[in-house]
């Protein structure tokens, strides 16, 4: 009995994944759970294990191919398995060109593989990303040509098309609104010694979402002043208890342990928008930033509302070395409700990060130093650092932003040490 392996869906708003690397090929036998591919979105890199034990008989998509999430890539027979042909995967189509030559584009929520009309009552396979693309630029996807499966129309081929300039059929002229967002950027000059390079899968992905999230909340932001100095004293008192755990007490530990217990007190930050509908959360899923080496992902820490500091450090501590590893699990990287990122980490003052969408809020944290301050009509040194939040202001108003990033404030230089 042979089982077919799917594209995971590594985020909520991931509509498809790019394979990156095989690490086994046809033939091989493998564990379950052992890496088999790895994959890249905007969301994560990852390595994808196998869902069980056998032998891997086929690979049908090849490396560099971009997958719609629940699609078969492969198929894993039983031990002992022979494979029909040992071949590696189809090649896609091949005068394709890259699809960073194409304009950026949205991302579609997720969802199954759908038909649109077509002309002479035939019908065409796409996907959700394929068909808000075509709808954005216009094009009557009938005239694009499919080279997926059952000849369904995949990103590339509408990339492509868009790109070689075959817009033939192309509409009446779109509406103001409709234009703008479909606006694509003029070719950039050539210079002496330039060197170009394709963006990466992630960075591609990063650049579409970030557009989107522009496009869909009304961005505003507001900065509060914070004193550590009591955070500090705990961090120091704490120390030696944590490293014997094996565990770094950080100042984003006892500001994400503050940010989660204010987000449980106002629920309007722990919210998202439904068309007409608000959601409030019933739990706070705190999403950390990591960096990595070309691009960000966002591992979420589920139910952070019931882990105490040192729950918190171990939490943050762990998301972010699997991370940077490519070993998060496609659930750990969906259902945040919050985002915490800390532009600080490189002396940074502050920052104003773009809202992780569907969420109404996203905390910088800046540089954390020493400075001058005011202290009874004399100049003390303490040691301070700004907190910046991007809101929502469909949903936040100024007042309900700046009366959470009180309490945050208050929580922070009045730590209760009975949290840690």
């Amino acid at each position: 009995m042979s089982t077919p392996v799917l594209m995971p869906q590594m985020g909520e708003s991931i509509a498809e994944g790019t394979i990156v690397r095989w690490i086994k090929k046809v033939g091989d036998s493998v564990d379950r759970d052992e890496p088999l591919f790895e994959i890249s979105t905007d969301k994560v890199d990852a390595e994808i294990p196998s869902p069980v034990a056998g032998v891997l008989l086929e690979i049908t998509a090849r490396e560099g191919e971009t997958v719609p999430v629940n699609t078969p890539v492969a198929t894993i027979g039983a031990p002992g398995s022979r494979p029909v042909a040992a071949t590696a995967a189809p090649a896609a189509a091949a005068s394709a060109p890259a699809a960073t030559a194409a304009p950026m584009t949205s991302v579609d929520a997720p969802g199954p593989v759908a038909t649109s009309a077509v002309t002479g009552g035939e019908r065409q396979r796409s996907s959700p990303l394929v068909r808000r693309i075509a709808k954005e630029h216009q094009v009557d996807i009938a005239r694009v040509p499919g080279t997926g499966a059952n000849a369904r129309v995949t990103k590339k081929d509408i990339l492509s098309f868009i790109a070689r300039g075959d817009m033939a059929t192309v509409t009446a002229a779109p509406p103001p609104a409709l234009a703008a967002s479909a606006h694509t950027a003029a070719p950039v000059m050539r210079l002496a010694g330039d060197r170009v390079e394709p963006m990466s899968v992630m960075r591609r992905k990063i650049a579409e979402h970030m557009v989107v999230s522009k496009h869909t909340s009304a961005h505003v932001y507001s900065v509060f002043e914070i004193n550590y100095s009591r955070v500090d004293h705990i961090r120091r008192t704490k120390k030696d208890e944590y490293e014997r755990e094996g565990l770094k007490l950080t100042y984003t530990t006892f500001i994400a342990k503050a940010l989660v217990d204010c987000l449980h007190r106002h629920p309007m930050l722990n919210a998202s928008i439904d068309g007409a509908n608000v959601v409030y959360r019933g739990s706070v899923n705190l999403g950390i930033a990591v960096a990595l080496e070309h691009g960000l992902i966002v591992p979420v820490i589920k139910g952070a509302e019931q882990l105490s500091l040192m729950g918190l450090a171990r939490a943050i501590e762990d998301i972010a070395d699997r991370a940077r590893a490519k070993k998060l699990n496609p659930e750990e990287v969906q259902g945040g409700t919050f985002t915490l990122t800390n532009p600080g980490n490189y002396g940074a003052q502050f920052g104003l990060p773009v809202i992780n969408q569907p969420q109404v809020g996203i905390l910088g944290v800046g540089t954390i130093e020493k400075r001058p301050v005011v202290i009874d009509d004399a100049i003390g040194i303490r040691l301070m650092g700004y907190l910046a939040m991007g809101f929502d202001h469909r949903l936040v108003d100024g007042a309900v932003a700046d009366q959470f990033l009180a309490d945050l404030k208050k929580s922070i230089e009045h730590f209760d040490p009975n949290q840690a």
